[in-house]
């Protein structure tokens, strides 16, 4: 065999794998492509719709079923998404500015980086949400259920979450100053490193809630419940007592928990 004849074969068997091996990569990238849906921004509201980055503003949404949906850094400033279910919907990165979301259903969610600013969540559902780095500033979270949610290095400031349930859960290193929590239900939730300086707190549950390190100043503590709650290194200065029961069950005097 010459060593032309030799190197011309060896280049055909060459160029034939590597054909190979570009249509297998063709067809894993396909199949891999085939798993999720095509983002359409004209699609019906559906469940498992695409609606990524999609502009959604002052959509009407009221009782849309979105569960599982994907909205990842979808636009829905202004939208009517009352009753409307995300159970379980990606909103990573979505923009809820001003949005109505009264009585929603968003259990397992996942809102991280969400922008909620000024939005009504009346009675919203959110339940084991992930809201970690999210921004409720100025929402009304009245009512909402927020058992076992995750609102890490959350903005809340001058939220209201009038007779919310944040029962265990998870509000470590937020930003609650100025938020409007009386009736609120803290039962063993952990507010580690939290500013709620200047919060009103009127009749607030927090029993076995952990404050430690975090900032009460100027805080309203009237009528609450912190029998059995931890606050330890957390600043106090300025706070009002009336009426609020202490981590070891007595009732508060002038100068505080003893």
């Amino acid at each position: 065999m010459t060593g032309r004849h030799f190197w011309s074969q060896w280049t055909r068997i060459a160029v034939g794998f590597g054909a190979m091996l570009v249509g297998a990569a063709s067809v894993t990238l396909m199949s891999s492509g085939a798993a999720f849906a095509a983002v359409d921004c004209h699609a019906a509201p559906a469940p498992n719709v695409n609606l990524r980055g999609c502009s959604l503003v002052d959509a009407n949404l009221a009782g849309a079923n979105l569960t599982g949906a994907r909205l990842l850094h979808a636009d829905l400033t202004g939208a009517n998404l009352t009753g409307a279910d995300l159970t379980g919907a990606n909103l990573t990165g979505a923009t809820f500015s001003a949005a109505n979301l009264t009585n929603a259903k968003l259990p397992n969610a996942r809102l991280i980086h969400a922008d909620f600013f000024d939005a009504n969540l009346n009675g919203a559902n959110l339940v084991k949400a992930h809201l970690t780095g999210s921004n409720f500033s100025g929402a009304n979270l009245t009512d909402a259920n927020v058992l076992r949610a995750n609102l890490n290095e959350t903005k809340l400031v001058g939220a209201k979450l009038v007779g919310a349930k944040l029962v265990d859960a998870s509000v470590i290193a937020s930003d609650l100053t100025g938020a409007n929590l009386s009736g609120a239900h803290f039962e063993g939730a952990h507010l580690v490193r939290s500013d709620l300086t200047d919060a009103n707190l009127t009749g607030a549950t927090l029993y076995k809630a952990n404050l430690s390190d975090a900032n009460l100043t100027d805080a309203n503590l009237t009528d609450a419940t912190l029998v059995h709650a931890h606050l330890s290194d957390a600043a106090l200065s300025g706070v009002i007592w009336t009426g609020a029961a202490c981590p070891n069950g007595s009732l508060a005097g002038p100068s505080g928990c003893r």
